[in-house]
């Protein structure tokens, strides 16, 4: 009887994880031993792979030969004058990767942690989850944007230093629709795509269900 419960328990879990994992491109698959590898190296070894994996899936769904209506190109949605100043802000991406190449999916995987590094070494928060929120949205729509939400939930009595549920609501001044964009990129990365990410076995997220509410 303990047998038969124990392998019922298993194959509950083996469907659980193969619906999780169905969530996640097939093309994502030929990144992941680099995005894992690049991650720790950046980050260290606890580093968040499924909050990276979850935003690549966002940015481009694994599709390299992605340009977007903006001129973004690549795994990491790069625009042409963010890849040409990634590598003087952090030289060690150029000594790791090379010179800026948004269509390299070795360059662009280590630009795209990098960056994230870079902005979450500039940002504050209550914690790793809404601090990783309010890099997100920089990397999304730019940290000045960031810098001035923020301002302006703090006049309107916010909290400055919560993303979910205080400044998310804040917009100082960025047209509707690249306010609601940019909420939304941060709210499926973080609530939602990393934990497929992590089901799938890729690595460690940033918990937020209690941060979001």
């Amino acid at each position: 009887m303990f047998v038969r419960v124990m392998m019922a328990v298993f194959l509950v879990a083996q469907v659980a994880a193969g619906a999780w994992a169905a969530d996640v491109p097939r093309a994502a698959l030929r990144h992941r031993a680099e995005l894992v590898r690049v991650s720790r190296s950046v980050w260290g070894l606890d580093a968040p792979v499924s909050v990276f994996a979850a935003q690549v899936h966002t940015e481009s769904w694994w599709r390299n030969d992605t340009v977007s209506p903006a001129g973004a190109q690549g795994l990491a949605q790069f625009l042409p004058s963010t890849a040409t100043w990634l590598p003087r802000a952090v030289p060690d991406l150029e000594r790791e990767a090379g010179p800026a190449a948004p269509f390299n999916p070795a360059w662009a995987l280590r630009a795209l942690v990098s960056y994230d590094k870079w902005l979450w070494d500039r940002v504050e928060g209550e914690g790793g989850c809404q601090r990783m929120a309010f890099a997100l949205s920089a990397y999304n729509g730019g940290i000045a944007w960031v810098g001035r939400d923020r301002k302006e939930a703090a006049r309107r009595g916010y909290r400055p230093g919560r993303w979910f549920g205080h400044v998310e609501e804040v917009n100082a001044g960025r047209r509707a629709s690249a306010f609601r964009e940019n909420r939304r990129y941060v709210r499926l990365i973080l609530l939602e795509r990393q934990y497929w990410y992590e089901r799938a076995g890729w690595g460690p997220t940033l918990p937020c269900g209690e941060a979001a509410r």
